[in-house]
């Protein structure tokens, strides 16, 4: 079987190549190398899920049992998260691997630290501060910090297990911020326009906005969109959800 993968991976890379050649030469047809790269492909694909099926009866699974699809289909999406690296262990020099590999581990290292110490900082300061304990002392706020830099470390570990079965990694971070990425950037266009909305108008919009987008995403309205328009509908929600309840809250005022 290691043999056949070698000859079909050479035979889509050369068809990839021929097909590369011919549409940059309009002289030539390009049909047949499309063909041609089509047919490998789709013979790679076959191979891994054959190679899928060997492994999961390997483990004493049958196609009878729950989620072997499920399985058979991420393990065939999983592939596509190594094409960098194979690009960089198969036409990289050996010091320059091991330059990009620290210059990664320190990016990720540097990226998840900031990062829950941020969540930290804001959870401590922004929330158990000021509304559950504001008169404690710093030596409290400390040990609080600490605690909540831990559960936001098991929240990020949870959402990266949850993240390997959405696909390939470009994939998952494209979901996952979706998801978000809409609703804060609706947050920073209400600081800067409209000036009239006020906090509490700009935090409920951005918590019904942000129930929206998940309830979207699950299809739970009878309809599915592509991912990346829920960064669309977050922003658009969020700026629409303030104007309107700002608009509630002035009104109860007037009423007064």
């Amino acid at each position: 079987m290691e043999q056949r993968q070698k000859a079909i991976f050479q035979e889509r890379e050369e068809a990839a190549q021929a097909l590369l050649r011919a549409r940059h030469n309009p002289e030539k047809e390009a049909v047949l190398p499309k063909q041609r790269y089509l047919e490998a492909h789709e013979a790679a694909k076959a191979l891994r899920a054959e190679t899928g099926r060997l492994i999961q009866k390997a483990e004493g699974r049958s196609p009878a049992a729950p989620n072997f699809q499920k399985d058979l289909d991420y393990m065939n999406n999983i592939d596509a998260n190594y094409i960098f690296l194979s690009f960089v262990t198969r036409f990289l020099p050996a010091g320059l691997v091991g330059l990009l590999i620290a210059v990664i581990l320190m990016a990720s290292m540097s990226t998840t630290a900031s990062e829950l110490n941020a969540l930290a900082s804001t959870s401590t300061v922004d929330i158990y501060k000021r509304l559950l304990r504001p008169d404690a002392s710093e030596k409290h706020y400390l040990a609080i910090s600490r605690l909540l830099t831990l559960f936001w470390g098991g929240l990020a570990i949870f959402f990266a297990q949850l993240a390997s079965h959405l696909g390939t990694l470009i994939e998952a971070v494209n979901i996952l911020g979706s998801l978000f990425y809409g609703t804060i950037l609706g947050i920073f266009l209400l600081a800067f326009w409209p000036r009239r909305v006020s906090g509490h108008a700009a935090f409920g919009a951005a918590i019904l906005t942000e129930l929206l987008v998940v309830l979207v995403y699950l299809e739970l309205f009878g309809f599915k969109i592509a991912y990346l328009w829920l960064n669309m509908l977050g922003c658009g929600g969020v700026v629409l959800f303030a104007l309107f309840l700002e608009m509630l809250l002035q009104g109860r005022k007037l009423l007064r």
